[in-house]
């Protein structure tokens, strides 16, 4: 069992930057391919990045290549978002997500594990 818990989401300007962390507790963590996606009210999860079990390879969402960044730091069991370049349609619930794989899935519904989720409001 995975446990995640994802903090940093906050009320930021256009134009500015946040820092998401997600926490994963259990010791799959370092063998485990993590996803951030994002939730708007009314439409569906969509991705936004994925990053592979040992972060050598990173995967984006084409809306927010070149703004965010997704890293983790196995010794701490954490992955982080870092979002630049904020835009208000970038508003939404930000969750984490985990599975135990070596490829990266891509897509909500292959991934097993999920946090709680975290608020990102971008005001214009």
């Amino acid at each position: 069992q995975v446990q995640l818990v994802e903090s940093g989401g906050g009320l930021v300007q256009a134009g500015g930057s946040l820092r998401l962390s997600c926490a994963a507790s259990g010791r799959t963590f370092s063998s485990s391919a993590m996803g951030w996606f994002r939730q708007a009210p009314g439409k569906e999860r969509e991705f936004v990045a994925a990053i592979r079990w040992n972060g050598g390879s990173t995967y984006y969402a084409d809306s927010v290549k070149g703004r965010f960044t997704i890293s983790r730091d196995n010794a701490k069991n954490t992955v982080y978002l870092q979002m630049n370049s904020l835009k208000p349609e970038d508003t939404a619930n930000y969750y984490c997500a985990a599975r135990r794989v070596s490829h990266v899935p891509l897509t909500p519904r292959e991934y097993d594990y999920w946090g709680q989720g975290t608020q990102v409001t971008v005001s214009s």
